[in-house]
């Protein structure tokens, strides 16, 4: 597969009343054409200012990019100017937003909104654009398209507003489309739904999908690989499989083991991740998620790990992966998801790799 999007060494601050806040601290990751990649992490953890970096969505000032490049087609969306980025927003780059009412403008028929995009972007005359807003409609499964792209946001349910929303992301045929939290706002039944038409979306269109969520379950049957986020670092990424059924990281462990399973007893307690996110006008010394890290030793206080590779495609952020570390089995909630992946095996990686 060929390379899409490398997002190099990325570190991003805002400047507030209380000091800077390291929001993105060396962030590295990348996206092959055709593929889905989900960020996961608590809020707070740099999840969305990242995507928005991508899109140089963020307010400058009072943010800032301190450095890192996002690669994308080659070329560096960190040096283009905001009329440059204008022409690859929408038009390369789509975007799907947590709230649809927040996206949509409630004085415009949906139709007019869908083909204004097609308009700007793909340089359609008005009666093209609302013929192909009709079909991306029957695309992401709006029944009777022909009357509803006369209608208006408000006689919309909230799951078909946002896919009113992915039509709109979709309109010109985006190389890359970012879900930042796209079914926070929806109940279960409509949230499956979302999910799946954005597979079969990107089934049809070759389209590559950065999905963003604090919700590991969420993108168990999405995504092909997962970046988990913490402390505006990325501490373990992998495969699905990999970070699902072999989590390196104690902060993974915390959040899989956070997650409802069918097949526990359902007295069981659900477990909780002792403490709160550090700090970030502050970071701390050694490894951040220290302070919340039962099986954290004298090093993790002192000095921050390097990334870990576990796999060919696997890295972890934690001194636990250290030859020299004891040995420590993950919690039996964790354990009881963990099968063996094959061809594991831990070494240090003291040069730049995804993730680090």
């Amino acid at each position: 597969m060929s390379r899409l999007l490398d997002v190099k060494d990325l570190e991003v601050s805002f400047q507030t009343y209380g000091g800077e806040v390291k929001a993105v601290r060396g962030v590295n990751f990348h996206l092959d054409k055709g593929e889905t990649l989900a960020i996961v992490g608590e809020s707070g953890s740099g999840k969305s200012v990242t995507s928005q970096t991508i899109m140089r969505l963020i307010p400058m000032p009072p943010g800032r990019i301190n450095k890192g490049q996002i690669l994308f087609d080659g070329i560096d969306l960190v040096k283009k100017t905001d009329k440059q980025m204008e022409a690859i927003r929408g038009k390369d780059i789509g975007m799907i937003f947590q709230d649809p009412m927040t996206s949509l403008n409630p004085t415009m028929k949906v139709g007019s909104q869908i083909a204004e995009v097609l308009v700007k972007h793909s340089k359609m005359s008005k009666t093209q654009a609302k013929e192909r807003a009709i079909e991306l409609l029957k695309l992401v499964g709006i029944p009777f398209p022909n009357q509803r792209v006369n209608q208006y946001p408000h006689e919309f349910s909230g799951g078909m507003r946002q896919r009113v929303v992915i039509a709109m992301a979709l309109a010109s045929d985006p190389k890359l489309l970012i879900a930042d939290e796209p079914t926070t706002a929806l109940d279960v039944t409509i949230q499956a739904q979302i999910l799946e038409l954005m597979k079969d979306i990107q089934k049809k269109t070759n389209t590559s999908i950065i999905f963003i969520t604090h919700d590991l379950g969420v993108v168990a049957n999405v995504a092909d690989r997962v970046a988990v986020m913490y402390a505006g670092q990325i501490v373990e990424t992998g495969t699905v499989d990999e970070v699902f059924y072999n989590p390196q990281h104690p902060y993974t462990w915390g959040l899989l083991a956070s997650m409802p399973s069918l097949d526990s007893d359902t007295k069981e307690e659900l477990a909780a991740i002792p403490g709160t996110p550090p700090d970030l006008t502050n970071p701390p010394k050694g490894d951040a998620f220290a302070p919340r890290n039962p099986y954290a030793m004298k090093i993790d206080f002192e000095q921050e790990p390097p990334m870990f590779q576990v796999s060919d495609t696997h890295y972890a952020k934690t001194w636990l992966l250290h030859p020299d570390a004891p040995k420590v089995e993950p919690p039996a909630s964790v354990t009881s998801r963990m099968r063996p992946v094959k061809g594991a095996y831990t070494k240090p990686v003291l040069s730049r790799k995804d993730g680090e």
